[in-house]
């Protein structure tokens, strides 16, 4: 099932387009260029939120600009439902052709980040053989982390001091941090996913 994005900020002016006036030709490369680059109003990239690693360092999306972004909310104390999603992430990554690894970040968005320190995330990571760079571990402050949850229309509740209730999906952006799939649901056919993440990079 695909899911419309509910949020998003409009925070970025798309710049001007650079025309050239020696000749048609270079006004048209310049359009095209400017025109492939451009981040539109329905990217993540525009939410002005910074995050921090597993590795301390702080992040804003935009960052990741010009990588397929393969997304999924936990919390690493879960016993349940997390697990499985990091099983599923990575063998959604185990499918993907080695020509494309190189253009793909699985990225898993706490939803406790009181809990969820950079150390604590670190220490997940290393627990989970996935420290390596393309596994990207984040948290945030609990507006935006619920902020961008609404983006990805993942409903969470913290139920007992310990554990929450939330939604089990897994979303793709394209390069640019538009949202192109999402799939919800534990354990489930990751053929689309895989499909749409080889179709989306490049």
């Amino acid at each position: 099932m695909k899911y419309i994005i509910r949020h998003i900020l409009f925070i970025l002016v798309i710049p001007a387009l650079f025309t050239s006036c020696k000749d048609k030709n270079s006004e048209v490369i310049a359009e095209a260029s400017v025109t492939d680059t451009a981040i539109s109003e329905l990217s993540i990239y525009n939410l002005p939120s910074v995050w921090t690693t597993q590795n301390n360092e702080a992040i804003e999306l935009k960052e990741l600009n010009g990588d397929v972004l393969v997304m999924v909310m936990i919390y690493t104390s879960c016993t349940a439902a997390c697990p499985r999603l990091i099983a599923d992430m990575r063998a959604i990554e185990a499918q993907v052709p080695d020509s494309k690894k190189g253009n793909v970040k699985y990225v898993f968005i706490s939803i406790d980040p009181a809990t969820d320190t950079p150390q604590r995330l670190k220490a997940f990571a290393i627990e989970n053989d996935m420290d390596d760079e393309k596994w990207i571990f984040l948290r945030g402050t609990e507006e935006d982390t619920r902020e961008f949850a609404a983006v990805l229309a993942v409903n969470y509740k913290k139920i007992s001091p310990m554990d929450f209730s939330h939604s089990n999906i897994i979303s793709v952006f394209n390069q640019k941090g538009e949202l192109v799939h999402q799939k919800e649901g534990l354990g489930v056919n990751n053929k689309e996913t895989v499909e749409k993440i080889v179709e989306t990079a490049r």
